[in-house]
């Protein structure tokens, strides 16, 4: 068992090394890329990631992998970051080796985190390597009026200082702030497994928001569901999570979304379509919803 890190701005998590179609390359290569890969995909196609489950979740650039096994180009990994009751150790699946690398990356607690949807990463001779997508934590090293210089796997790289949050800038947020964040990514196309300003699934998006609010929580809908606080469905506010099952509510949870607050949520809702608010009143929602769990701090 090895640790490495993510080397990539976004590593897709496979289900099997079987996973992958011919129109995945993009995501699959040393040096993938997102745009291509989405932008290829016909509508049928993207469906078919959850219908046919082929991917997992995913990683950003500069998080801890697992290395359980390696099978070819292939490893077998796990995702500390990310909690499940699937492993103790994190989120499994596979991703291809090349895009992790053992790193002595610094590990400094002060970290800057990426607060705009992609923000460029630069080497030190000032070449552009690739964008970093939204909600990225690199070690901070030294800053100046107009950029950051920052640790990461693949040694040290400069970020404009506007695209991050700088350690005093972190905080625990509210609830409403959680949603004002939220509110950035609306009709971002909805990505089964996704875990980045790309795209989000139900609970990548959950995830990703809560996390750079300041909490680290589960990383499926169905684990973050017997987490955090019990909330009387009554009392919900802005920032709590929702959550869905099937048999009107008795059933396996199906769904997560953010309470937006006036009986409306925000929330990526289901292959083919977009992240948007909605009323719940007089919907499928109203009647499947099981609990509500607050993360945030009051």
């Amino acid at each position: 068992m090895k640790k490495r890190r993510t080397a990539v701005p976004v590593a897709t998590i496979w289900s099997t090394p079987e996973s992958i179609r011919s129109i995945d390359q993009p995501a699959f290569r040393e040096d993938p890329d997102m745009t291509e890969w989405l932008d290829q995909m016909s509508r049928d196609e993207t469906i078919a990631l959850c219908r046919e489950k082929r991917i997992q979740t995913q990683v950003l650039f500069g998080e801890e992998i697992i290395i359980e096994s390696v099978k070819g180009t292939w490893a077998n990994v796990c995702i500390p970051s990310q909690a499940t009751f699937k492993d103790q150790r994190g989120y499994p699946g596979w991703m291809p080796l090349n895009q992790s690398v053992s790193s002595e990356m610094t590990e400094n607690k002060k970290k800057i985190m990426v607060q705009s949807k992609s923000a460029s990463f630069y080497a030190l001779i000032q070449e552009k390597r690739f964008d970093l997508s939204f909600s990225v934590f690199l070690p901070l090293i030294d800053d100046s009026e107009s950029v950051v210089k920052v640790d990461s796997p693949i040694g040290p790289g400069l970020i404009q200082k506007q695209d991050v949050l700088m350690p005093d800038q972190q905080h625990r947020q509210s609830g409403e702030e959680i949603v004002n964040n939220a509110v950035r990514f609306l009709e971002l196309p909805y990505l089964w497994a996704g875990m980045s300003a790309y795209g989000f699934d139900c609970s990548g998006f959950s995830y990703t928001l809560l996390r750079a609010g300041g909490y680290l929580i589960p990383r499926d809908a169905d684990d973050q569901a017997v987490c955090g606080s019990a909330i009387p469905i009554e009392a919900a506010l802005p920032g709590d999570l929702l959550f869905f099952a099937y048999e009107n509510g008795k059933g396996a949870v199906h769904h997560v979304g953010i309470y937006y607050g006036n009986g409306r949520m925000i929330h990526s809702p289901t292959p083919g379509a977009i992240l948007s608010i909605t009323e719940l009143k007089g919907t499928k929602y109203e009647r499947e919803i099981c609990a509500v769990r607050r993360y945030w701090n009051e």
